[in-house]
């Protein structure tokens, strides 16, 4: 059981678009990518049917199962219907005894799909929740608990037991998308109860993507999904509280304004330091204002290429480059937090191992969870330990109506919001469209997950 608030603040004051190709050509891609990375504790994949449709949405290693649920369009608490664009998400003890996944959903200008619990009218995103139970491996009931929000693409968890749920743009009322508020923050999201539906200002107004907090200080790693893009932090003036604080952007010692996107070293180890924004709340970002990444470069700071997952784990923060490297197919790095120290510590050759990683999570081992954004046929990998690719899952989705009339082949859809249950039993993993979530166990004691 996570922390409450009240527990994490008296400590404290002692001391988280793919391509579309044709059939045959998928095919070809996959046949390239072929079985090379698969790692032989877990076997090669093969497709296996979902516990709930019958259907072979995953392939996966043999001795691994799962069931889907909360589908785009599948009924919620309330009348309401589930929206779609699943995106990132994590899982916490409920206080009911289930485990609650609050699920982010990626969605542009449009009627909230909750009302009562809309920040702008205009905005078609939000968060829905899902109350799992882990003994039967089914979801139990699931409702909205934040709407009219933008392109909730990543966030993540707190210690204290909430979830924080990123926009992915700076969109507002003068851009002519029938919005009335301006978007381009975090929004916190209680595991029960009503959200404020305050944005957190004062944590900047850019495009978001994911973030990452570390327990020890309170302090959140904040990434930003641009080409030329910002890792921040913000430290709150009371840890727990985020209304109020500093925002700050990574530079690295001796390197004023690095560009970090290609021509890196990896496992060498660099200092940081971080400098103020001055302005975290942009009026208008890009057009006429310096946005919260000029006022960073200005200042010194270092220069990513689409920083997407983040994920906090034993005094790190992992953090994915989407596009970065010489392959432009993506880095990860390593960020020790109480040492100010950043490390590439792995970089993709190239599609046929790593195509663009997005969201992550810390397998339950020790092993980096990654989702591809970017192929032909996205899958799961882990990264371990050793700095080897292993290769998890692949999507397999092909519909003909089984489930809402929805039909198409759903192959190149980027999977997303790998996260663990707290006992580590079940990986749960969204398949943006069409739009569900599914919950996977298995011998993971086999191999590196």
């Amino acid at each position: 059981m996570l922390p409450t608030r009240r527990t994490f603040l008296a400590r404290a004051a002692l001391g988280g678009g793919a391509i579309t190709l044709p059939l045959d050509a998928l095919r070809a891609a996959v046949r390239r990518d072929g079985l090379a990375r698969e790692t032989p504790a877990y076997g090669p994949l093969v497709p296996v049917p979902d516990e709930t449709t019958g259907l072979p949405l995953l392939q996966l290693p043999e001795g691994f199962r799962y069931a889907s649920f909360g589908w785009t369009g599948d009924p919620m608490e309330g009348g309401i219907r589930t929206p779609g664009a699943h995106d990132g998400m994590a899982a916490f003890s409920g206080p009911d005894g289930l485990v609650h996944l609050v699920r982010n959903h990626e969605l542009d200008p449009g009627p909230a799909f909750a009302a009562a619990r809309a920040y702008d009218a205009g905005g078609g995103a939000g968060t829905t929740t899902v109350a799992f139970n882990p003994s039967t491996g089914r979801a139990e009931r699931s409702w909205a608990s934040l709407s009219g929000t933008l392109r909730n693409c990543a966030g993540g968890p707190t210690p204290w037991g909430s979830w924080l749920t990123c926009e992915e743009t700076v969109l507002g009322p003068e851009d002519g998308r029938g919005l009335a508020e301006r978007h381009g923050y975090v929004f916190e999201v209680p595991l029960t109860g009503e959200p404020t539906r305050q944005p957190l200002t004062a944590m900047g107004r850019f495009v978001h993507e994911a973030v990452a907090v570390d327990p020890a200080t309170g302090i959140v790693y904040q990434t930003e999904d641009a080409d030329r893009a910002g890792l921040y932090r913000f430290v709150p003036h009371t840890p727990g509280r985020l209304t109020a604080g500093r925002l700050q952007m990574l530079a690295v010692r001796g390197r004023a304004r690095a560009d970090l996107r290609s021509g890196q070293m990896t496992r060498v180890p660099m200092g940081v330091y971080w400098v103020d924004i001055d302005v975290p709340d942009v009026k208008r970002p890009g057009q006429g204002g310096r946005t919260v990444f000029d006022q960073g470069r200005a200042a010194g700071g270092a220069m990513f290429a689409r920083l997407e997952g983040a994920w906090h784990a034993d005094g790190r923060i992992s953090v994915t480059s989407t596009s970065g490297g010489n392959a432009k197919m993506g880095q990860v790095w390593e960020l020790i937090t109480g040492a100010d120290q950043l490390s590439l510590v792995y970089e993709s050759p190239g599609m046929h191992e790593l195509n663009m990683p997005d969201n992550l999570t810390v397998s339950p081992r020790g092993g980096l969870v990654l989702c591809e954004d970017g192929t032909a046929n996205p899958c799961v990998h882990t990264l371990t330990r050793d700095g080897r690719i292993v290769r998890f899952a692949r999507n397999n989705v092909q519909l003909a109506g089984e489930r809402h009339g929805i039909e198409g082949d759903f192959r190149s859809s980027e999977i997303a919001g790998a996260t663990f249950s707290p006992d580590g039993r079940w990986l749960f993993l969204n398949v943006q469209h069409p739009g569900f979530t599914v919950a996977i166990t298995g011998p993971w004691e086999r191999g590196p997950i």
